[in-house]
Order: structure tokens, then C-alpha cells, then sequence
């Protein structure tokens, strides 16, 4: 009986044990390779990988409004996947993560495939679901401007 005592107090032990915290920075490596991996997607023309990391409830602005859900965004991007050649490329240029490792944000450029020419930049909002992958929830992009440029 004493060792079923014993194997009862280091079960409970582990169970209420808190795992190990992940750093910000392997957070942050975390992301910045889902990014990366979300952007591959486009090039390797796979539509529904590119579904596999949206949010059931993600929101992506585009230019031709508002789309809401996993449903919606897929469909409204079906276009892009079309044809054997990506009409556009993009990758991660800075990644933050809040400190309770909740939400995180991409951002980075948005190429010209053909001539590697930044055409834009994204903002994607990724959240962290409970089995640890990161999906988007929001995401926004701009055309490239010289906003920042004096004249």
C-alpha cells in the first residue's frame, strides 16, 4: 500500500506542477515561423493549408471590404491560388507577442514574386488557441506608400 501511496503523491505532484513557461522569444519563434508557414502556402499554390491557419472567427480587411469567418476569408482568397504562379509573396519582418502569450502580431513586406519588389505591407493579429498552435484573427494590408518619405 505504501507504494500506491507514493505513485498517488507524485501523480497529484505533476498534475498541479505548472509547466514550464515559454520565454517571449521562443513565443515570438513560435509565430514568426507560423508566418512563415502561412506565406509558403501561397507559394506552394496549397489553398487549404492556407484555410488551416485561419481562426474559425478571423477577420481579414481587403479591398474589397470587410470578411469575416474561416469560411469567408478562405473563399475570398480562392482567387489568389489559382493558376501555378503566386501573384503575390510575402514573410514576416517583426513579430511581437503580448506577455501572457495570448496574441501576437506579424508584419512584414509584400512582393512582386517576379521582381522581388515590395508592393506592401501586412499586419496579421495571431491568437494562441488551447492546443498551442497560433492562429490568425485579424489580418490588414496596405499598398506600398512613401508616407514616411520627405519630398
Amino acid at each position: 500500500m505504501k507504494a500506491w501511496r507514493w505513485i498517488t503523491v507524485v501523480a497529484l505532484a505533476m498534475i498541479t506542477v505548472p509547466a514550464i513557461a515559454e520565454t517571449n522569444a521562443e513565443l515570438r519563434d513560435q509565430v514568426w515561423k507560423a508566418e512563415t508557414a502561412f506565406a509558403k502556402t501561397m507559394a506552394d499554390r496549397d489553398h487549404a493549408k492556407f484555410a488551416s491557419f485561419l481562426a474559425d472567427e478571423t477577420i481579414f480587411f481587403g479591398s474589397k471590404g470587410v470578411m469575416r469567418g474561416k469560411a469567408e476569408v478562405a473563399q475570398g482568397w480562392k482567387r489568389f491560388f489559382e493558376g501555378p504562379a503566386a501573384p503575390f509573396a510575402w514573410g514576416p519582418e517583426k513579430v511581437e507577442v503580448l506577455a501572457s502569450g495570448t496574441l501576437a502580431m506579424s508584419s512584414g513586406p509584400v512582393s512582386d514574386p517576379e521582381s522581388d519588389k515590395r508592393v506592401g505591407t501586412f499586419n496579421s493579429v495571431w491568437r494562441r488557441e488551447k492546443d498551442g498552435t497560433w492562429k490568425i484573427v485579424l489580418d490588414n494590408g496596405c499598398p506600398q506608400c512613401e508616407c514616411g518619405e520627405k519630398k
